[in-house]
């Protein structure tokens, strides 16, 4: 790679990390407001707007549509599509192009959804009203995590972002193939027929190198509504439907122009960022504590949660890190230390988008265990959050982080003397 592609390489992936990092930012703002809004007078109004009928009743299963459910299973399908589309692009010549790149954040990756699915289950006791809520504390919420990584600056080395964002896209992979295969409970056949023929024909587009973008946008919102009739979770369409939209490989470069993945990726990326995730973060936090005891915050289920997320996501991450490195599986990130790595593994335990919309699925009819659940997914995101940043603003820098500093220093004074020349 040459130069200066890898200097492209480098600005798109700083333009990719600042977009996360604004788009988490407003996430905690929009989750906050929620939280605020439902302990206030407005409550009712907050609930009563949620879910008022606001549409035609796509399905016998959902029944009539109301705002929660179009942000859950509308707007979060273009979440989903987008997500889609970066695993896509980081496995075809990104990050995860390769069986080496993929080595070290494969296992932390898996390893952070196993642990904290035992935690949970084992604070549980086995309750089989509460069983179904396993992989709730199973997802990292990469805006999120990116987010309060922002608010550090260059505390967090470059290479310490790129594992965490490795590390979650992989975490994405699984918690789709969760909801896919756990939370699909009844399958209308007639509609998933459609679904898949639907598939097909966006395949034939794609290898015939079709690259204008409109007849794959008609098939993804056909490839949606097939897949709400399912059964299965109409978000799944949105990872599947990304699959099958044309990429070109840029080769370094940050995009390629004439790529259809690429414009629809630009296209939607700050529509997610800024209106559809702080939409779903205010329809979904707004939890209230009237009435709330330290008893209920020791329940088994909120008290699993955020104990899978605070604790089983630490242990989780930094022991697939340390095994992978200790048994030359992969080599350790350079420019940081193991204390900021195991900082890092705990920033992985903000699972809030991911979590709150799990929540919804493995609890249908029982509201108050979804509510029950909100509680330990902020409790467990916010000891993650807090508590990882805390260490990374007084981690000693590794010595290939000061050297790199300092050669920015040296290439910003480089640049403010050009200019004045």
């Amino acid at each position: 790679m040459t130069q200066s592609s890898s200097s492209l390489r480098q600005s798109a992936l700083k333009r990719f990390l600042a977009s996360e990092a604004s788009g988490g930012v407003l996430l905690m703002i929009a989750a906050a407001a929620a939280v605020i809004v439902a302990n206030s007078p407005l409550a009712s109004t907050y609930l009563h707007l949620l879910h008022a009928e606001t549409g035609p009743m796509l399905s016998d299963k959902l029944g009539p549509m109301t705002l929660h459910l179009w942000v859950n299973d509308g707007l979060m399908a273009i979440f989903f599509l987008l997500v889609g589309l970066e695993i896509k692009r980081e496995l075809v010549d990104g990050r995860l192009s390769s069986w080496e790149q993929r080595r070290l954040p494969a296992l932390p990756a898996l390893m952070g959804m196993a642990v904290p699915a035992v935690i949970y289950l084992t604070l549980t006791q086995g309750d089989p009203l509460l069983t179904n809520g396993w992989a709730i504390p199973a997802a990292t919420d990469i805006a999120f995590a990116i987010g309060a990584l922002a608010l550090l600056g260059r505390h967090a080395p470059l290479s310490l972002k790129l594992m965490l964002v490795s590390v979650a896209i992989i975490d994405d992979m699984g918690a789709v193939a969760i909801i896919a295969v756990f939370y699909t409970s009844s399958i209308n056949l007639m509609a998933l027929l459609a679904a898949a023929v639907t598939i097909g024909v966006l395949f034939v587009l794609n290898r015939m190198r079709v690259m204008v973008l409109w007849p794959y946008l008609i098939g993804l919102a056909l490839l949606w509504y097939m897949t709400l009739l399912s059964g299965v979770h109409a978000t799944i369409a949105g990872v599947v439907g990304a699959f099958l939209i044309p990429y070109i490989p840029s080769l370094g470069e940050p995009d390629a122009a004439n790529s259809p993945l690429h414009r629809l990726e630009h296209g939607i990326a700050p529509w997610v960022g800024f209106l559809i995730v702080p939409a779903f973060g205010f329809a979904n936090a707004g939890v209230s504590f009237a009435g709330f005891s330290m008893a209920d915050l020791l329940a088994p289920l909120p008290l699993g949660i955020a104990a899978g997320l605070f604790i089983g996501k630490q242990l989780g991450v930094f022991g697939g890190v340390l095994l992978a490195v200790k048994s030359g599986l992969a080599a350790k990130p350079r420019g940081c230390t193991w204390l900021q790595i195991y900082a890092i593994s705990m920033l992985c335990g903000i699972g809030f988008t991911m979590s709150l919309f799990i929540s919804g699925l493995a609890f249908p009819g029982h509201p108050e265990l979804v509510e029950e659940s909100k509680i330990g997914i902020m409790l467990g995101s916010l000891l993650s959050a807090a508590v990882a940043c805390l260490i990374l603003r007084l981690a000693p820098k590794a010595q290939d982080q000061l050297q790199e500093e300092e050669q920015q220093k040296v290439e910003i004074q480089q640049d403010g003397d050009v200019q004045r020349i």
